[in-house]
């Protein structure tokens, strides 16, 4: 068998269609032997991909600026979408609106909202607020950490709001301790938000076309599946065993109707001027970086 060695920046179930290569057997019905890891402080996704230990990870292409902005050539490629909409939600402390009030952006004014403030959670966020017309600084945006730090500080009675990735705040609602009630994605719209990447070396093999193929087939396979099918083969695979069941469903099901994958594994043109337009809001770019510098198509 092949040795294929998969990581990821995070693990959530907005990368399904990457997790079902692995959790639908189809990497090991074409002759692969499957590691998977997920980044940690001290071992890097990038790293791993430069050294060679590891051969694909989920990414963003948002990842690649940081080099460009220092003139440097990155090495690394983004070759797949995995999604083409922003994965995060705010959850509104059942105390804070009546039920049966449609949320309005304008609520989180005057408010504490916990917020992930990884590079792109935060950029994509600043710009909805900026969509949607609110002053950011009439909310108390308060940084817990990391993710798992947000989730246990919101629990224990700190915040009105919480922003978070799914399915995070799905279980918060199922444990009737947070409604959710906007998604960050349908106020920013469709971007180049969460990738696959490699090195273009790799992206050169046989190998590659094998994987791009398959994953093509799964990223179909979350587009039209029933969702508690796609949840029972991620917790049959051993993935997100934490989750409740239905609230596994139940989230992705939810990026199933927002479109989250709606594309045919492509990383568009379009999508990625968006996700420019994004980053010089934030100022986190200081010009408009060439398609072609971050993003490779597997032929």
């Amino acid at each position: 068998m092949i040795q294929l060695n998969l990581m990821s920046l995070r693990h959530s179930a907005f990368y399904s269609p990457y997790l079902m290569t692995m959790a639908g057997g189809h990497l090991r019905e074409a002759g692969f032997n499957v590691s998977y890891s997920v980044q940690s402080p001290d071992n890097l996704v990038k790293d791993n991909l430069l050294n060679g230990n590891c051969d694909i990870s989920q990414s963003a292409v948002a990842a690649g600026f940081e080099s460009l902005e220092k003139k440097q050539t990155d090495q690394i490629r983004h070759f797949a979408q995995i999604n083409s909409l922003d994965g995060f939600f705010i959850a509104d402390r059942n105390n804070n609106l009546i039920t049966e009030r449609e949320f309005n952006w304008n609520n989180l004014s005057g408010k504490t909202l916990l917020a992930d403030h990884f590079f792109q959670p935060m950029a994509m966020l600043q710009y909805a607020l900026f969509k949607k017309g609110i002053d950011p600084q009439s909310i108390n945006i308060i940084d817990a950490g990391d993710v798992s730090q947000i989730d246990a500080s919101f629990r224990e009675g700190l915040g009105d709001f919480v922003h978070q990735q799914g399915p995070a705040p799905q279980q918060l609602e199922f444990e009737k301790k947070a409604r959710v009630v906007t998604s960050v994605g349908e106020a920013v719209g469709k971007i180049a938000f969460s990738s696959l990447c490699s090195t273009q070396q790799w992206l050169n093999s046989e190998t590659a076309k094998t994987f791009m193929g398959i994953y093509k087939h799964t990223l179909n396979q979350c587009q039209n599946n029933e969702a508690n099918q796609i949840a029972a083969s991620l917790q049959n695979y051993g993935f997100f065993n934490d989750i409740n069941k239905a609230v596994l469903s139940n989230t992705i099901k939810t990026y199933q109707t927002l479109g989250c994958w709606n594309h045919n594994g492509s990383i568009g043109h379009e999508e990625y001027e968006k996700l420019l337009d994004v980053f010089e809001y934030n100022h986190l770019i200081t010009q408009r970086h060439p398609y072609e510098a971050l993003i490779k198509s597997i032929t």
